[in-house]
Parts: C-alpha cells; sequence; structure tokens
C-alpha cells in the first residue's frame, strides 16, 4: 500500500492509498503522520487501518499518472547518509584525490568505520515533489542527482514507510575540500522526494528494492544506471540509530540512505535535463534540471 499526496481541483491537497492494483482511494487525514497517529490510537497497523478505511469507499476514476502528485510528506527535516556502497565510496575518493584511484582517503576510512556518515539535507521549504524543477548551482562544474532510498520515521527512530530521494550534488565542490560539505549538498531546490511512501508493513525485504537511474538531455537517454539496496554496507537500523542518538528528531523525518549509481565522472548535469528516478514498488520520481538566474549579493 502506498500514500500520496495529490492536488485536488486544482487548490485542495488530498492524501491518498494506492493499492497494488493501482486504484486511488482518497482519505480524511491532512498527511501521514495524522494517518499513524490514529492507527495507534485504535491499536491497529497503519496498513490495516487504511484498508479498512477504504473498505467502503470507492476509488477515483484516475489514475495516479493522471494526477497532480505533490511532495508525499511535508518533512521539517531530511537527513541523509553517505558513503554507504562502495560504490560511492570510489567515487568519493575519486573526487577528493583528483583521480589518483591508488590513494587512501578519509572516505576509505568512514566506510570501514563504526560510525556512518550522517549528515543534514533539507528542509520542507528546499524540498521538492514529483514533477517539480530541482535546481543547480551556479558556482560548480560537476553536479550530479544522488538516486536514494529514502525512509520516513517518526521519533522513535521507527520506520514508517519508504520512499524515493533525490539528494542532488555538487563533486567539485565536496572534493575540494570536505569541510564544503554543506554547500555541496544543501541550496534551494537540492532535494526531491516522491512521488509515494510505500508503508512499511507492505515491504517483505527493504534490502531488495531495485533503483534505476535515468538523465534524459533534449530527449535523449545519455545516463543510466541500476542499483540493488542489497548492496549497502549499512543496515538501515544501524543509520537510524546514529541519527536519533543524543539528538531529538520529528515526527515524519525522512533520512535518505546513500547511493550507489554515479553517473561517469565526465557528466553533469545541465540546465533542461530530465531526471527519472525508479524504484520497485515505490514509483518513478521525475524533475527536470533548471539553472535559476544567479542572484546578486
Amino acid at each position: 500500500m502506498r500514500i500520496i499526496r495529490y492536488l485536488h481541483d486544482h487548490s485542495k491537497t488530498t492524501l491518498a492509498a494506492v493499492t497494488n492494483e493501482g486504484k486511488v482511494y482518497p482519505l480524511p487525514q491532512d498527511g501521514l503522520i495524522e494517518l499513524i497517529q490514529q492507527a495507534n490510537e485504535q491499536n491497529v497497523s497503519p496498513l490495516s487501518f487504511v484498508e479498512f478505511t477504504i473498505s467502503n469507499s470507492k476509488p477515483i476514476p484516475y489514475s495516479v499518472e493522471d494526477l497532480s502528485l505533490l511532495v508525499p510528506i511535508v518533512a521539517e527535516e531530511v537527513w541523509a547518509s553517505g558513503v554507504t556502497y562502495e560504490r560511492s565510496r570510489d567515487a568519493r575518493n575519486y573526487e577528493a584525490t583528483g583521480g589518483k584511484l591508488d590513494a587512501t582517503t578519509f572516505y576509505d576510512k568512514i566506510y570501514e568505520a563504526e560510525r556512518p556518515e550522517i549528515f543534514f539535507k533539507s528542509t520542507a521549504a528546499r524540498t521538492v515533489g514529483p514533477g517539480q524543477d530541482v535546481y543547480i548551482r551556479s558556482d560548480s562544474n560537476w553536479q550530479i542527482p544522488e538516486p536514494e532510498v529514502g525512509i520516513v520515521i517518526n521519533r522513535d527512530g521507527e520506520i514508517l514507510g519508504y520512499t524515493i530521494g533525490n539528494d542532488m550534488s555538487c563533486r567539485d565542490i565536496e572534493g575540494e575540500n570536505p569541510l564544503y560539505l554543506p554547500q555541496a549538498k544543501m541550496w534551494k531546490n537540492s532535494c526531491s522526494i516522491g512521488p509515494a511512501i510505500l508503508l512499511a508493513e507492505s515491504v517483505e525485504d527493504p534490502y531488495n528494492f531495485d533503483i534505476t537511474c535515468r538523465i534524459y538531455r533534449n530527449d535523449e537517454l545519455k545516463v543510466e544506471g541500476k542499483a540493488n539496496t542489497s548492496q549497502l554496507k549499512r543496515k538501515f537500523d544501524e543509520l537510524i540509530s546514529f541519527l536519533i542518538r543524543d539528538n531529538e528528531i520529528i515526527d515524519g523525518t525522512v533520512l535518505l540512505t546513500g547511493t550507489c549509481i554515479i553517473p561517469p565522472n565526465d557528466f553533469t548535469l545541465l540546465d533542461g535535463d530530465e531526471i527519472e528516478i525508479e524504484v520497485s514498488n515505490i514509483g518513478v520520481l521525475k524533475n527536470s534540471v533548471k539553472l535559476p538566474n544567479k542572484i546578486l549579493v
């Protein structure tokens, strides 16, 4: 069972459930967290609560593809994990050493370290949803999307569901100096989430999500990569445990779990590119790339 938000009658935001058959049922709650809270009050699982709620209603006569989708959860905080896949470690090493692949860096150390890399990625105001533009920076010449599985958690670290995230990144800025990481990771519209949240109970094995990323330029496929969460170095529970350690988080926090798909080293995103990130059983997150007008300070 997937949960979406969409724009109804051009103005009203509607929460809805999407069944495995693709039927869309509007829900009365304002958002996922309210839905979870009501399920807890009735001492039933979120999946059972949704199934009961839609059991006596009719689906709308539209498919998900026909709807104006919104970000599936307005996450006040989005956090992210780094160097959780071997491929990501290799890419970070390439950036940090200028292509000297035989050099050992702190990325090797963190890949094997007890403590993972976790950083603050985005706020609700900087996060966009399906069909919205992601922005590239005006001061970077090496920018890429980072397709990731995102986990939606409550303040206790319990997994509520899974979504798709795009952690837009500047490889040249991060490679120049690791202290530039916040600038390489966070700016306006540098994070996208969607198109849906797959309820945790609907997932038999979270370490078997197929991830595909496609980048189009002038309708031509320029980059395509595939991965699977079975390639993760660290488990989701491990990442969550470090995120909430001595840290108070908010219900509905999203934690991006790292990427295993890195475009070729000679590729950078350009204005007008189209990004598609597909994760099995969740959907396809589509965003256009935009270089906004340079703001003079």
